[in-house]
């Protein structure tokens, strides 16, 4: 995500969507299913919690149905003073031109656009949206499609198979930049276009570009009474388990050869030597591969890109990176920081400092914030103090689904 200077702060805003009526979840005494109870609190109280607790957004405006402002007020209690209510219209999508009217003059450079009822919205996946968005382009999170597609005609006799290769399920957030996705809606009132399915296809309907990026197979959408009870199910069992917080570490050292230049966390510094490897040496990804595999017990970066196999010779290491962070990924992990040390007499990591970590945010797809890179000499002890090589500490802390172990 651009930044600006500190005193002239990108500001983002999230419009959360909860006016419908929800008749598919069926009737219940607790009113929508926005404000049915899951794990003890309403649906809703769940959903605003999450983006309450995210630092990067800055105010939130969440659209209710005109007759819901008692049942909005008991279920966000002392939250409810926190964000700002308006009443919706009869359509989801004039709901969210609503919401997004509700935000105008506020300052807001970008919004996010998310269902009231989708509860599990994780921290993770809001930073990932976030960090993508652009002046001029929106952000969607998708699930690649993995069931097969048929076609049936109005005899319900299946007529064709659809190849679902580039197919995706859409999610929300859905982020843009928000005086574009503005312009859509009202363009889409004028027009009096109301049968757009979500806030990407009006975004495509005026021609503004959207970019995909990974969703969560958590972030589901409560439709049906089913997903309401397992939803409270799923949140009842996470009170009696410990999360799996899993910390690994990783070392690697190189020694200096005749050269031009240093690979140092994912960025090429002009120096007077390089550091002699196998692949480009570049001694903090290397100690990064091995911390990421350690939270899942699977060897170390020599096991996965043994030296002996001559395919990985000068080899960019961010390979090895983005292979430790896909094994993490299937497992189900969120990588929550990362902490790397270089060791050195020179080169001068600060001045490279900020390339690093966008470098290592783009390979880990977390937002710069949880990302620290330091550097120190070895005071002119050893092999490091006489500028013969350079070394590297990593850590990695990883959040892996599910309790600890009795």
């Amino acid at each position: 995500m651009p930044a600006k200077t500190d005193d002239n702060k990108l500001r983002v805003a999230a419009v959360i969507v909860a006016a419908g009526r929800g008749e598919r979840a069926g009737q219940s005494v607790e009113g929508p299913k926005q404000y049915r109870r899951i794990g003890g609190e309403a649906v809703l109280m769940h959903t605003v919690r999450a983006f309450l607790g995210c630092p990067m957004i800055d105010q939130i405006v969440v659209v209710i149905h005109k007759e819901d402002g008692a049942l909005f007020a008991q279920a966000l209690g002392d939250v409810a003073d926190k964000v700002k209510a308006v009443t919706g219209g009869p359509t989801r999508q004039e709901s969210t031109r609503l919401g997004l009217l509700a935000l105008d003059n506020a300052g807001i450079d970008h919004v996010l656009i998310h269902d009231g009822v989708r509860p599990f919205i994780a921290a993770d996946l809001l930073e990932r949206v976030i960090f993508n968005l652009t002046p001029h382009i929106g952000v969607l999170p998708v699930l690649a499609v993995s069931d097969t597609l048929k076609a049936a005609g109005p005899d319900a006799m299946v007529s064709a198979t659809v190849p679902r290769a580039g197919l995706y399920a859409a999610q929300t957030p859905q982020a843009f930049p928000y005086q574009p996705i503005l312009d859509a809606h009202n363009a889409a009132y004028a027009a009096g276009r109301s049968d757009f399915t979500d806030d990407s296809a009006i975004a495509e309907w005026h021609s503004l570009p959207v970019r995909i990026v990974e969703g969560s197979a958590d972030n589901t959408k409560l439709t049906w009474a089913k997903d309401i009870e397992m939803a409270d199910d799923r949140l009842s069992q996470k009170q009696f388990s410990f999360p799996d917080v899993r910390t690994g570490n990783g070392y690697d050292v190189h020694a200096f050869e005749p050269g031009d230049g240093v690979w140092l966390a994912g960025v090429f510094i002009p120096h007077d030597r390089k550091l002699s490897g196998h692949s480009d040496a570049d001694v903090a990804l290397h100690a990064l591969t091995d911390a990421l595999l350690a939270t899942r017990g699977a060897g170390d970066i020599g096991t996965h890109f043994p030296p002996s196999d001559p395919q990985w010779k000068g080899a960019a290491s961010h390979i090895f990176v983005e292979h430790a962070v896909k094994i993490v990924k299937e497992a189900g992990g969120r990588i929550a920081n990362a902490d790397i040390t270089l060791i050195c007499e020179a080169p001068k990591v600060g001045p490279h400092r900020e390339a690093m970590t966008a470098a290592l945010a783009k390979m880990l797809g977390i937002t710069p914030d949880r990302i620290s890179i330091k550097a120190t000499t070895n005071e002119k002890l050893g092999f490091i103090g006489r500028e013969e090589g350079v070394a590297a500490i990593a850590t990695a802390s990883v959040i892996y689904p599910g309790g600890l172990p009795e």
